[in-house]
């Protein structure tokens, strides 16, 4: 009975030691290399691929020509002021001349918003190389930076941008913009899409 009971007095700590064990060879098992995607062995991103960089620059070059030729038509087509029909009243072609911002807003400013443009497109491209891992973020930087140029080549050519796009019913009619707006304004929603659907973001992630 001595040798029993001595037995079970030295048992918890003969048990205690191997839980310490096991726990100290759990430990080293899960202490595996990861990354901030949470992905083990996984190498960190070091900014976009060759081919991602090439779709940012193609989606920025054809706007930049689509633009470019749609305004040197209508420059050439209509005089300052006169209009065409397109659709009845929904969709005109009018040639405008806008020295403001987007949309018409702030005008007499063209020279301000070209040094502004200047700095706008550098930063464009820094936040590209920063987080352009997803398919999204870079057809919407891409078009941000084509409408971007677009605009601010009419500001340094003619000291104005060329509007032409006018829309709407009777009086009601939408401001004037041209395809380097639409661009621009859809990258702007893309941008908010995903930042309400963070998920998006990450859609064609970037190897």
């Amino acid at each position: 009975m001595a040798g029993l009971d001595d037995a079970l007095t030295e048992r918890p700590d003969a048990a205690l030691d191997d839980e310490t064990d096991d726990e100290i060879v759990d430990d080293v098992e899960g202490d595996e290399p990861t990354t901030t995607t949470g992905r083990p062995d996984a190498a960190p991103w070091r900014g976009p691929s060759v081919a991602r960089w090439a779709l940012f620059a193609g989606i920025a070059i054809a706007v930049v020509v689509i633009d470019q030729l749609a305004k040197a038509w209508i420059t050439s087509s209509l005089d300052p002021g006169r209009s065409m029909t397109i659709l009845g009243d929904w969709l005109r072609f009018v040639h405008g001349q806008n020295s403001g911002i987007l949309f018409g807003l702030l005008p007499q400013s063209a020279p301000i918003f070209a040094v502004v443009s200047l700095a706008v497109t550098g930063l464009i491209v820094y936040y590209h190389r920063r987080t352009g891992r997803g398919i999204l973020v870079t057809v919407a930087l891409g078009l941000l930076l084509g409408g971007a140029i677009g605009n601010l080549l009419d500001r340094l050519n003619h000291g104005y941008v060329v509007d032409f796009v006018d829309m709407g019913i009777g009086t009601w009619r939408f401001f004037t913009y041209n395809l380097a707006d639409a661009s621009i304004t859809t990258a702007i929603l893309l941008l908010l899409a995903m930042a309400v659907f963070p998920k998006l973001a990450d859609l064609g992630a970037d190897a």
